[in-house]
């Protein structure tokens, strides 16, 4: 995979990076835990080869891939999302509880900001567009909040494989634990947010 990957950057530049990231939520195997780090190495080893560009360019394929997944929750319905995806999903590496799990994670938070954090999940970052998808998010709102996490997530892979650069394969072992942190994070979030909205609530009651 690696050698393959390294190929499409190799030999179509930015295109490739772009055509890569948009594959990535197409075919989940095909991971920007690597895509985007060695682009950022790359970069580093190549003055011909700039770092803001192949960020930019992997943000784009992202986003491009991702609102596949958008459209298809705008087209369907829910039952019929689960009918396929228990059908055909494992071609793609991808399970009901995959969506559910996506699905949960918006609702928890209801919001657009919900989406730009979970562009920032591994196993949640390409699914979140489903359930905004199903609950008719507005495009350009998803848009806007989809590109902000998707910005921060290429551009973080990408200069850490220019920091660490042969050493970028080990990005991915770090990646769980932050997203575990993430995840308790906001929980711990969501927690606050319900206490002190049932305290208002309270307060407005009495009075």
């Amino acid at each position: 995979m690696l050698d393959w990957i390294t190929h499409w950057i190799e030999t179509l530049g930015y295109w490739g990076i772009f055509g890569l990231m948009v594959l990535e939520h197409l075919f989940p195997p095909i991971p920007s835990e690597v895509i985007m780090p060695l682009s950022g190495f790359t970069s580093a080893q190549s003055e011909s080869f700039s770092l803001s560009l192949a960020i930019l360019a992997g943000s784009v394929g992202s986003i491009v891939g991702t609102s596949a997944w958008y459209v298809l929750g705008r087209a369907v319905s829910h039952s019929q999302i689960m009918r396929w995806v228990e059908r055909y999903g494992h071609w793609l590496t991808l399970y009901p509880n995959d969506v559910e799990r996506a699905m949960s994670f918006f609702k928890q938070g209801g919001g657009g900001w919900v989406v730009c954090i979970g562009r920032l999940l591994p196993g949640v970052r390409t699914y979140i567009s489903i359930p905004a998808g199903l609950s008719h998010m507005p495009l350009v709102p998803y848009l806007c909040y989809s590109a902000v996490g998707t910005v921060i997530w290429t551009a973080a892979l990408a200069i850490a494989g220019a920091v660490l650069g042969n050493q970028f394969d080990q990005i991915q072992e770090v990646l769980g634990p932050v997203g575990k942190v993430i995840l308790i994070g906001l929980a711990v979030g969501l927690l606050v947010a319900w206490i002190v909205r049932r305290q208002q609530n309270s307060s407005n009651s009495s009075s």
